[in-house]
């Protein structure tokens, strides 16, 4: 089991500052959501606590552990990275590239044995793209290489994971599928799981707390029911929206703002 951290973090590129002051946390156990605007630094953060860049100030720390003092090997065996744009090689086949997730478990010039094949495989008929195995990367659409990007993720057998935009490119099948699954893997096997989610309904209904991030800081945090609301998409979206209780499972769901149309005097939907 291990923990995220940020402590006071400033991420940026270039020296210009995207997020200020940065204070989180994800337990084991525990599914949290990033969720903000286009631009507001969901991915910024995914690549800091993955070690793609440095905090400006502040301390990043995986396991107790400053992220800086963890050799990149290591890091990879404690924290799985599925990216929302990879450049993945066009002459190779899914297999191969659900493979590639037990890198960080292989010495020096050691070739996968039978056990990460096995591993391999069983990803692969988890997330639904075993029969993709033989099929190469320029074949495939954007929803089967996001597909094999959780399978890739899951190969890696981290404690740790971290997920940008995990359901892009998914048809609404598919986002069931591939949320269940993360989402079951989190509570049984204790994984610490940040995901940057882009629909506030699918956030609301797989995690367990949210991080709304707005203009640089954490503008909300809280369970779905305490960042979901009417005042702060309003504030944060700059739309009008309606959030009501799901009739089910009573989190929180948003449907778009009614608006008169000029014309006719109508009320419609938007």
């Amino acid at each position: 089991m291990i923990e995220l951290e940020m402590q006071e973090v400033t991420l940026g590129y270039n020296h210009h500052p995207v997020l200020e002051a940065i204070t989180c946390k994800v337990s084991p156990g525990e599914m949290v959501g990033l969720i903000g605007p286009n631009g507001s630094g969901k991915s910024t953060i995914i690549k800091a606590l993955s070690h793609v860049i440095s905090p400006e100030s502040g301390r990043i720390l995986v396991d107790r552990r400053n992220i800086t003092r963890i050799p990149r090997r290591e890091l990879a065996c404690l924290v799985g990275v599925a990216p929302q744009l990879p450049l993945l090689p066009s002459t190779f086949t899914a297999f191969e590239i659900v493979l590639m997730g037990r890198n960080p478990h292989l010495g020096l010039f050691q070739s996968e044995s039978k056990r990460d094949w096995a591993i391999a495989r069983e990803a692969m008929e988890k997330t639904g793209t075993g029969e993709l195995a033989n099929r190469y990367v320029n074949e495939l659409s954007g929803g089967e290489i996001q597909c094999l990007l959780i399978a890739r993720v899951l190969v890696q057998e981290t404690r740790a994971i971290l997920l940008d935009e995990p359901t892009a490119n998914l048809d609404i099948g598919r986002q069931v599928e591939i949320l269940d699954l993360i989402k079951k893997l989190c509570t049984q096997n204790n994984l610490a799981v940040l995901a940057a989610v882009h629909d506030l309904n699918i956030a609301a209904q797989y995690c367990d707390r949210l991080l709304l991030i707005n203009e640089r800081h954490i503008h909300a945090e809280g369970t779905p029911a305490e960042v979901i609301t009417d005042r702060n998409i309003k504030e944060v979206y700059g739309a009008e929206n309606c959030v009501y209780t799901h009739p089910v499972n009573g989190l929180p769901t948003v449907l778009l703002g009614a608006h008169r149309n000029k014309t006719t005097g109508k009320q419609s939907w938007r």
